[in-house]
């Protein structure tokens, strides 16, 4: 499926600008995309290969998904957007990124979480239900391409609900690192991966901070503003019993 020709929003979880690891994804995919700078392929590829294996991750930028791509609904601006993810960092409490390695997720490489990190699956679902209600529906087209992927009766469900079939009890933190393609598959992938993350993987986790990314309808994505949540403990245990409506349930 080509990309929309409409803009189109997406909020993500990525390390601070000066951490290794953001410095490291940045280099892997070939492109800071918040300033623009652009990088050769790293050591151990040549840039033939290294591009085969990473054009549509370098595309969407280094990051982690928590709310994925949408369309502004009709009358939502982008002020709007960027308010109201700026007073949900604020009223979140602050979260490490997990401890990473380099494993496969499906049919692609990405750095995923070593065990599991609930206080960042409770981020990703509260970030979906939190600014539904500012995405447009899903075109047909969408959906019928979506569908195609093959979706279970419950992603399918969450699709129709929430625009992606990937998210709640379906979800799974990661850095995409490379495309689903055979020449992944290469030990010299995975060298060239080892040999750029290894440093950044054995580094203290960083604070994870929300992105907000911007893709105007061409050319790659772009990280138009940063924020890091910030609320104290008992703001972000307030923050939980609005969103569970007093429940302990939240919307998925």
């Amino acid at each position: 499926m080509s990309e929309a020709p409409h803009p189109r929003w997406a909020i993500h979880a990525v390390p601070p600008a000066d951490h290794p690891l953001w410095q490291a994804g940045c280099r892997w995919l070939g492109r800071d995309p918040e300033t623009g700078e652009t990088f050769g392929p790293p050591a151990g590829l040549d840039e033939d290969r290294w591009r085969a294996v990473t054009t549509t991750p370098a595309h969407y930028g280094f990051h982690a998904t928590l709310k994925p791509p949408f369309t502004l609904r009709s009358g939502t601006s982008p002020e709007t957007l960027t308010e109201r993810l700026a007073a949900f960092a604020a009223d979140r409490a602050p979260v490490a990124l997990p401890v990473l390695a380099a494993n496969w997720l499906g049919v692609f490489l990405a750095l995923r979480p070593i065990e599991p990190v609930p206080a960042i699956d409770t981020l990703a679902g509260d970030c979906v239900a939190a600014f539904d209600d500012l995405r447009a529906p899903l075109s047909a087209a969408e959906i019928q391409w979506r569908e195609a992927a093959g979706l279970t009766p419950r992603e399918r469900a969450l699709l129709e609900t929430w625009g992606y079939p990937y998210v709640f009890e379906a979800f799974r933190f990661h850095y995409t690192l490379t495309d689903a393609s055979p020449a992944a598959q290469a030990p010299s992938i995975r060298d060239a991966i080892d040999m750029t993350f290894g440093k950044a993987l054995a580094a203290t986790p960083p604070p994870c901070e929300l992105a907000l990314f911007h893709h105007g309808g061409d050319g790659p994505f772009r990280l138009i503003r940063r924020f890091r949540p910030s609320a104290t403990a008992h703001g972000a245990i307030m923050h939980r019993r609005c969103a569970t409506n007093g429940t302990g349930q939240s919307r998925g």
